[in-house]
């Protein structure tokens, strides 16, 4: 499904970034881990991939910031020639309702979460404009769609995410490059895990399928929009979220 393809994923240490790495390189990919501070889970992470049989390699960098982000995507091109997918799914939250939140708090969360997916996109984009070919999956939220009470700077960051895919779909689509957005909802991952039964209870009854998703449900999604299946679909988002928002 995605044999021989080079892909770079941002925040790829834990959750929903380290269930795409493993579904990629099921698939046939070799995989650019990047990670910012959890370097123990991104060694563990890698001696999965290679023990599976798979290949991959890890930088670090923070995605916040210019250089390091031209470092990481040079490195990927550097270790395996070429880029062929991207995967902005890095991102961080700083929750606290609007009359509490620091300007900071939601400064940091718009570098990370969309400042970070428009550099990355920058700098591999100008790789896959000179294959002529590509494919970019930004993670977004379904908060990003409706808004979320004490989240403003998360719902913020990931509906200019929407945004953000859809003005450069439109202008690499020429090129044979793909640009789609995920938007998650409640995922089971290391910040789901801890929240109280009774809040967990509440957020299911508003969802259809009765249930929190899985981080490898969102992966299968990644896969299948980097995937030739996909080569038609651009400027989309898809929600995979139990039918949260329909």
């Amino acid at each position: 499904m995605l044999s021989g393809k080079i892909a770079v994923i941002t925040g790829a240490g834990r959750g929903i970034g380290r269930a795409i790495a493993l579904q990629f390189t099921q698939n046939g990919a070799k995989v650019v881990v990047n990670y910012r501070n959890s370097i123990a889970q991104v060694e563990e992470l890698l001696d999965e991939i290679k023990n599976a049989g798979g290949e991959a390699i890890a930088v670090q960098a923070d995605i916040s910031k210019e250089a390091q982000v031209k470092g990481l995507i040079e490195s990927a091109v550097k270790h395996f020639g070429r880029l062929d997918i991207l995967v902005n799914n890095a991102g961080i939250t700083k929750d606290n309702l609007l009359m509490r939140m620091s300007e900071e708090d939601f400064n940091s969360v718009l570098d990370i979460n969309l400042k970070g997916t428009f550099l990355c996109m920058k700098y591999a984009s100008s790789v896959m404009l000179k294959q002529r070919s590509g494919k970019i999956i930004n993670i977004s939220s379904v908060v990003g769609i409706t808004g979320n009470a004490g989240q403003a700077n998360y719902a913020a960051s990931k509906a200019g995410v929407i945004g953000l895919t859809k003005a450069v779909a439109r202008e690499l689509a020429s090129r044979g490059i793909t640009v789609n957005a995920v938007a998650p909802g409640f995922i089971e991952t290391d910040m789901t895990v801890h929240l109280p039964d009774k809040v967990k209870e509440a957020s299911i009854v508003g969802i259809p399928l009765k249930r929190f998703g899985t981080a490898k449900e969102i992966a299968g999604t990644v896969s299948f929009l980097a995937s030739d299946s996909a080569n038609y679909i651009t400027g989309q988002v898809i929600q995979v979220d139990g039918g949260m928002v329909m």
